[in-house]
């Protein structure tokens, strides 16, 4: 079991509206690889849950990772105000990464907050696979810079201000984007319809799953999702996000 710890922030910055990034000193970037989360604790102690965020960057030389989240809501608030010297409490990593595929023509596909933890997966990949990105935003871009530097970029906005307008899955059909695996992030409508494509092109689909967590651990049950399979913790078609995944293939969970 994962023990908190007392983290040193090194820098954050606002990187987006309500969007920001921040990079921790801690012993959990020993471990750490893409898909993985941390539990970030409020230093408000009226705030008792973590908040589980993604890892977006692991600098394993130095010991530093980087978390990128937005706003949402009081915990998130706050986590906004510390600054360079700080320390905050976290446990991590935690939760099962991606099942990287040596020599795959690779899909990363990130909507909204769901991109961060492309950033880390496609520099793990790019020496195994060729790597292609497909983000999603509203309209404001973020990170593009990163995922750039990393893979082939492909940028789809429901205003239309850049790229492709509408969907990641219109970008994709738009840009002609093939591969033979998917790797994926983002809201649940968007993940719906990811699986719906893999599906009918018959490639394997990796999917992380966002959720509402309380122990981050998978002892108190509060995030779970539907399988095909029984989970042997609860003996109930349900699975822990937090412990059993955030990533899962696609064709194991209903979304």
């Amino acid at each position: 079991m994962r023990e908190k710890e007392t983290a040193k922030i090194i820098s954050q910055e606002c990187i987006g509206t309500g969007v920001y990034s921040m990079w921790l000193e801690t012993k959990a970037a020993k471990e750490a690889v893409a898909g993985q989360f941390i539990s970030v604790y409020c230093n408000d102690k009226t705030k008792l849950l973590p908040r589980p965020i993604s890892i977006c960057q692991v600098d394993k030389t130095n010991s530093a990772l980087r978390i990128v989240y937005r706003v949402v809501g009081g915990g998130t608030e706050e986590l906004s105000t510390y600054q360079a010297g700080d320390r905050v409490a976290i446990i991590g990593p935690l939760g099962n990464g991606f099942m990287q595929r040596e020599g795959k023509k690779a899909i990363l596909i990130g909507g909204g907050i769901g991109i961060p933890p492309m950033v880390q997966l496609a520099e793990e990949l790019k020496s195994k696979a060729e790597v292609q990105i497909v983000a999603g935003y509203r309209d404001e871009l973020f990170l593009t810079g990163e995922l750039e530097e990393r893979g082939t970029l492909y940028i789809a906005t429901e205003d239309g201000s850049t790229g492709t307008k509408g969907t990641v899955i219109d970008a994709i059909k738009e840009q002609a984007v093939e591969g033979d695996v998917i790797y994926a992030c983002g809201p649940m409508p968007m993940l719906r319809a990811i699986k719906e494509y893999a599906m009918e092109k018959g490639i394997e689909c990796q999917v992380s799953l966002e959720e509402r967590m309380a122990c981050g651990i998978g002892a108190c049950l509060a995030c779970v999702c539907k399988t095909k399979e029984k989970d042997h913790h609860s003996n109930v078609n349900n699975t822990r996000i937090c412990k059993d995944g955030p990533v899962f293939l696609a064709e194991e969970v209903e979304l």
